[in-house]
């Protein structure tokens, strides 16, 4: 009985690797044959065609969230119950070439991939349905799908975009300003609670408003900064709103900011202060406390910007800076507009604290 779990596993594998085969799409067939004058020849084909469909909108999760893609196929003209189908889904990069196998399915049998191991199966609730369901939402997970469904030679897809509801926000660590290259870059957001910002997330944050004259490092090893008033410092007043791009560069040897991206928050962002204020090691301990711990940059801006949160009072965070959020400016909370404002990395000083704790 052991042996067709083993020969289940072992195929899955096979379709998910397939370079052994000259027509490989993901799957291993076994449906062309040569005849006797040389030509080549379908053995399989039963006039129908096979019709993949998935979310013409984008799908928005948050991190930690739970997430289904849809994805549903049907025959025209309609076909009565067939043979199992084999469904592939896979994660693609902005330029729709393929970054990395998400999971494999014949019939009730499936193998996840990578990151996606435990997070990922196949939801068939109909029987032409073959959506994908991602459970615990990460940040890295934004980003278009392919659907795949293959049913002997053939073979139709379609792409559905999941996109991650956050903020991009630009970073630099205490040393100050372009001391990051591209792997210090990945690491600093990763300990804000972030990660490296598209592109796209770059460009949608531009839409909505950032402004930013220091060039970041994006996940895709470019550097790039946005621009919404144009100004002599920040690549001459002549030139159009936009994104200003320094294409790629070094990933060892340049050095820029960060632009790291944040989803929104499954718990909270608080304030605790002291009458005397605190010192960064006195706040970590006051988080503890209260049954938290001390927020990280990308947990504030996150909770400024989904949350609402609004406070006028700076407060110390993990990365040891102090900052506070606006939601509404008003006289003595800084500039005109909402925002997170930064005292910067003081050496010493007594300030409250932001604490983040999970719900």
């Amino acid at each position: 009985m052991l042996l067709l779990p083993l020969l289940l596993k072992a195929t899955l594998l096979r379709l998910a690797s397939g370079s052994y085969h000259p027509f490989y799409n993901g799957f291993y067939y076994n449906h062309i044959m040569n005849d006797n004058d040389g030509q080549d020849k379908v053995d399989y084909f039963n006039g129908a065609r096979l019709v993949v469909e998935t979310s013409k909108d984008p799908v928005y999760s948050y991190s930690g969230a739970n997430v289904t893609l849809p994805c549903h196929y049907h025959y025209e003209p309609d076909q009565g119950p067939k043979r199992k189908i084999r469904i592939k889904w896979s994660k693609l990069r902005d330029d729709y070439t393929k970054e990395q196998d998400v999971l494999v399915a014949i019939g009730k049998t499936y193998m996840a991939f990578g990151d996606f191991k435990g997070r990922a199966h196949i939801h068939q609730a109909s029987r032409h349905e073959a959506s994908l369901v991602i459970s615990d939402v990460r940040l890295k997970d934004d980003g278009k799908y392919r659907c795949e469904v293959i049913d002997g030679l053939e073979d139709e897809s379609d792409v559905v975009d999941l996109r991650l509801q956050g903020i991009v926000f630009p970073y630099q660590p205490p040393r100050g300003q372009y001391r990051l290259n591209f792997h210090e870059a990945e690491q600093v957001c990763q300990d804000q609670g972030a990660i490296l910002a598209s592109f796209n997330q770059l460009f949608q944050a531009w839409s909505e408003g950032l402004d930013w004259c220091n060039a970041g490092w994006l996940a895709d090893g470019t550097v790039q900064y946005p621009i919404r008033l144009p100004r002599k410092p920040c690549g001459g007043v002549h030139l159009a709103p936009g994104i200003r791009s320094y294409g790629p560069r070094h990933r060892h040897l340049h050095r820029f900011d960060a632009f790291c991206f944040s989803s929104a928050l499954k718990g909270e962002v608080f304030y605790l202060d002291r009458l005397a204020g605190m010192t960064l090691e006195e706040a970590k301990q006051s988080c503890q406390d209260a049954g938290a711990e001390i927020a990280r940059v990308g947990q504030l801006y996150s909770a400024w910007k989904f949350l609402g949160l609004d406070r006028c009072n700076a407060g110390w965070l993990a990365d040891g800076s102090v900052r506070y959020p606006i939601v509404t400016p008003r006289a003595n909370c800084g500039p005109a507009e909402p925002g997170v404002r930064s005292f910067g990395f003081p050496s010493k000083g007594r300030f409250g604290v932001f604490c983040y704790r999970e719900t």
